[in-house]
């Protein structure tokens, strides 16, 4: 089986990164939109990741425009977005799917390890996946808590 440090994945501008990278570094691994009713968690996110990033924590974005087609589809328009908007400066990658035949395998990946309350899958935007230290998936946060709320978690494995 595999583990979260053998997967790669495109960086906005194409090329591949290898999960690798982030070995040692906890992590919230998190399927973005632009154009959601939750594209506010992207100051939450934000902030934790001001907040956390002296302790390693990274926050790992990744545009999808599976639900309802909510993403910008020109990735420099969703980088733009972020930034003016939410001030984002966490690692933001290239347009993913998160369910269906073309999902990306880091995503696959996630779902096999932790599985949604009603269903396997994905089910919108912004579910986050909480990776400690060792690259262990330790918890999904359903799309509508808002991340704040995962500090006392954070908190356990900074």
């Amino acid at each position: 089986m595999k583990t979260l440090y053998e997967f790669s994945v495109r960086r906005t501008d194409g090329t591949l990164q290898l999960m690798d990278e982030y070995k040692g570094k906890p992590l919230i691994i998190v399927n973005t939109a632009s154009k959601c009713g939750f594209t506010n968690q992207f100051k939450e996110l934000q902030e934790l990741y001001e907040e956390y990033q002296n302790q390693g924590l990274v926050i790992l974005g990744f545009p999808s425009g599976n639900f309802n087609n909510q993403e910008f589809e020109n990735i420099d328009k969703t980088i733009e977005f972020c930034e003016i908007n939410f001030g984002v400066t966490f690692p933001m990658f290239a347009k993913v799917h998160v369910k269906g035949k073309d999902i990306e395998p880091l995503f696959a990946f996630l779902i096999s390890e932790k599985k949604g309350l009603l269903t396997e899958g994905i089910k919108w935007n912004f579910t986050k996946f909480l990776i400690d230290r060792e690259g262990n998936v330790v918890e999904r946060i359903a799309p509508q808590v808002s991340p704040l709320k995962m500090q006392r978690r954070i908190d356990q494995i900074v």
